[in-house]
């Protein structure tokens, strides 16, 4: 009898897990399927119609705020900021400007070329001028490839449901 009531909790137990589960799929999915309207800026598009653009730090910012945005932008941004670590070919000059704008740029042609992605809080700004020099190659939306990671999904796991037959036979069998 305790072995039935055993394997019957573990059935209930499985089934809020994939009920809980199948939930989440399910609102993932709605929250895809609602449209977004993106609005311009009110000053309107600031990006170039005759050509391309970079996205670097704004001079005058604040080293404070700078170096905050480079942070995000190499962490939580998923930016590729190796080859402004020390040995990498953007590393000199060894300037928080510098850096910044590479990781700006990195962020801004992996995202679209959007204008909300070249921000950073207020510390960037949009050029036409290629601030590439010498070794570092600033890219451009079409030669970069993103670096982020893709997102995870909730799916139930194959293990889950053979785990589930292994209770249901095992409580058909006794």
């Amino acid at each position: 009898m305790r072995k039935k009531i055993w394997i019957l909790h573990s059935l209930i137990v499985m089934e809020c897990y994939l009920a809980f589960t199948l939930v989440a799929m399910v609102q993932e999915k709605a929250d895809t399927a609602i449209p977004v309207t993106t609005l311009s800026p009110p000053e309107g598009n600031t990006t170039f119609l005759d050509g391309t653009t970079w996205c670097v730090a704004q001079a005058g910012v604040s080293q404070v705020d700078l170096q905050n945005a480079l942070d995000w932008a190499c962490g939580l941004g998923m930016t590729d900021c190796r080859p402004i670590q020390s040995g990498g070919h953007c590393f000199e000059p060894d300037t928080l400007v510098s850096h910044a704008s590479f990781a700006f740029n990195s962020y801004y042609q992996q995202n679209g070329n959007s204008d909300i992605a070249c921000n950073f809080g207020g510390t960037a700004t949009l050029t036409k001028n290629n601030p590439s020099y010498g070794k570092c190659d600033y890219s451009t939306s079409g030669s970069v490839g993103s670096s982020a990671p893709p997102l995870s999904k909730n799916k139930p796991s194959f293990i889950w449901w053979k785990f589930a037959v292994i209770l249901l036979l095992l409580y058909l069998k006794s």
